[in-house]
């Protein structure tokens, strides 16, 4: 019998942004729906332990910081706190691993660290050299291939058979019911259409600059359009910049679970984002989006494959870059708020359309 598929204890290991754990759903799912039996517990950062609740393929979540996985923050030289994530997980006693990546990343790293921890199964996907940190060593994924499509290579490649390939994401009837008084809290009319514009990302080379974002809101409310401004508390600032140029556009700032965000952006007609967790939740829901995408990464492996969706960004000799600052201005997002609010009436045209057409 496929060894994989009689594992009993599974840990998945992804200790990214939240966006990569949601892209994760298809991959867990085919795991849940060939191995019934197996616990599958996820590794993730404290960012992506938060996409849990929407993933209900998830059994339970080990939340840690990893050094493999620090990005600029320089994390104090403490090779204890390792050893304790090896204790940690040798007492879970977990019979098979699956290290999750993106292009860019060694599953090496954290292979070595389960290997350590006593999971005689690790499997993960990466052209490097790695002596025996894995017991089974996927190669040749293309470069531009979709993160989803790259998570369920690795499951499949194993023997888990994938019955569905989309994101989605799930929401409980308790979430669902808290969104009236939310977007009563922030002004928002229940009864009316709302746009949600969500102008933050992890990354600075991956933001519309705020002012632009500000006319945006500004010319869609003149359009008649209700426009809820979404941020986190660190992206305060960010949010204010915009509300600057769009005075009586609604916030909603840092009030929300992922959950609950997740079930304003289910009741929104239309988002408005940069390549960024919005993005993903869009199409896990299937709700038309706008998306200032900048030339930091391949469209081909981020965008949004199962709703409607307009992807804008100028071509420039750079991209893709990979960079977390752009030292140029950002000419691959020198798109005029005009052109993007144009873009965003035409989706919604299209998609009113197609759902009057379904009618008939």
């Amino acid at each position: 019998m496929n060894e994989w598929l009689a594992a009993k204890n599974i840990l998945a290991v992804r200790l990214d942004n939240i966006g990569d754990v949601i892209m994760l759903g298809p991959a867990l799912r085919a795991v849940k729906e060939n191995a019934p039996q197996a616990r599958l517990t996820l590794l993730a950062s404290t960012a992506g332990t938060t996409a849990a609740p929407l993933l209900p393929w998830i059994n339970d979540v080990i939340t840690w910081r990893s050094v493999w996985q620090d990005v600029g923050s320089r994390m104090t030289f403490d090779p204890a706190r390792e050893r304790a994530l090896i204790a940690l997980l040798a007492k879970r006693n977990f019979d098979a691993a699956l290290i999750f990546t993106s292009f860019s990343q060694t599953p090496h790293t954290p292979a070595y660290v389960c290997y350590l921890a006593g999971i005689p199964l690790r499997a993960g996907e990466s052209n490097e050299f790695g002596g025996s940190t894995l017991s089974i060593q996927l190669q040749g994924a293309p470069l531009a291939m979709h993160q989803s499509e790259r998570n369920l290579r690795l499951v499949e490649h194993l023997g888990f058979v994938a019955r569905d390939r989309t994101l989605k994401v799930f929401l409980t009837q308790d979430v669902l019911a808290t969104i009236p008084s939310l977007l009563r809290d922030a002004h928002v009319a229940i009864e009316q259409p709302y746009i949600v514009v969500h102008p933050g990302a992890s990354a600075k080379a991956r933001r519309y600059p705020a002012e632009r974002f500000g006319v945006v809101a500004n010319l869609l409310m003149r359009h008649g359009w209700q426009v809820l401004l979404t941020g986190t508390e660190r992206e305060s600032e960010l949010l204010h910049e915009v509300q600057r140029h769009a005075p009586d556009a609604r916030v909603l700032l840092a009030k929300t679970t992922l959950a609950q965000y997740a079930a304003l952006l289910d009741g929104a007609a239309l988002v408005i984002c940069n390549d960024t967790l919005p993005m993903h939740l869009a199409d896990a829901l299937r709700i038309p989006a706008v998306v200032l995408f900048s030339g930091t990464d391949y469209e081909e492996q981020w965008h949004p494959r199962s709703t409607t969706a307009q992807l804008l960004r100028r071509p420039t000799p750079c991209y893709p870059c990979f960079l977390f600052e752009c030292p140029i201005g950002l000419p691959c997002l020198d798109i005029a708020p005009e052109e993007v609010v144009a873009e965003a009436e035409q989706l919604l045209h299209e998609v009113q359309t197609h759902a009057e057409g379904q009618l008939l």
